[in-house]
This record gives C-alpha cells, sequence and structure tokens, in this order.
C-alpha cells in the first residue's frame, strides 16, 4: 500500500524558515515525479516545486523561485523541501504528491489531464505564515 506521510509544519513569522518532509512507502518502483503542491483555504491547489527522481532535475512555481528547495533522499525515500524567507502569502496545507508522466503537467492548471495527474499523495502538512 503506497503511503505518502508529510511532516514538518508549523507556525511561523515572516522571514522565517521551515523544512518539510515525505516519507514515502509501499511503491516496488520508484515514481518518476516527486512533487510539493499546497492549497490555501478558498483557492485551488497550487504546484510548488517538483523533483524528477531519476536525474534530480527541478522546477518551481515562479512565486518560491529562490526561496524554496525541493530534494530527495533516495536511500530514505523522503522528499524534503526547504522553505525559507516564508511571507504569509505561503500560507497553506502542504502536500507531497507521487506521479508519473510528464513531471510539469500539475504545473500548468487547465492543461489536458493537470487535475488528474496526481496519482498519490499525502494528508498534507500546515504551514501558518504570520506578518
Amino acid at each position: 500500500q503506497v503511503q505518502l506521510v508529510e511532516s514538518g509544519g508549523g507556525s511561523v513569522q515572516a522571514g522565517g524558515s521551515l523544512r518539510l518532509s515525505c516519507a514515502v512507502s509501499g511503491y516496488t518502483y520508484i515514481p518518476n515525479c516527486m512533487g510539493w503542491f499546497r492549497q490555501a483555504s478558498g483557492k485551488e491547489r497550487e504546484g510548488v516545486a517538483v523533483i524528477y527522481t531519476g536525474g534530480g532535475t527541478t522546477h518551481y512555481a515562479d512565486s518560491v523561485k529562490g526561496r524554496f528547495t525541493i530534494s530527495q533522499d533516495k536511500a530514505n525515500h523522503t522528499v524534503y523541501l526547504q522553505m525559507n524567507s516564508l511571507k504569509p502569502e505561503d500560507t497553506a496545507k502542504y502536500f507531497c504528491a507521487a506521479y508519473g508522466g510528464s513531471c510539469l503537467l500539475p504545473f500548468l492548471p487547465g492543461y489536458p489531464g493537470a487535475d488528474d495527474a496526481l496519482d498519490a499523495w499525502g494528508q498534507g502538512t500546515l504551514v501558518t505564515v504570520s506578518s
């Protein structure tokens, strides 16, 4: 049974940092893409960052470039999201997801298949940034 379990969320002041972790289990193969997504109250899901598990190439949403870093620890089946210089607009529930195919597809809302691209995801962890 595939499981993704996030941890590391919390409340911080603007300018602070948090490191999210996503422990992955139950896969008999390594998913092509591991991504972090977020959903703020009343808003649509937003892609934050993704890593191509094979080569390690990463992609970030423009809103987090230069502040967030996604990384993976293959040996421990864990994906991380280091979040620095946090802003109040980063407040959301963050969840990690595993999927195949095009790693960028979930970052393209409105594209055919974008909404259904994620194969598995966790329950999420809440990040609250106060000003």
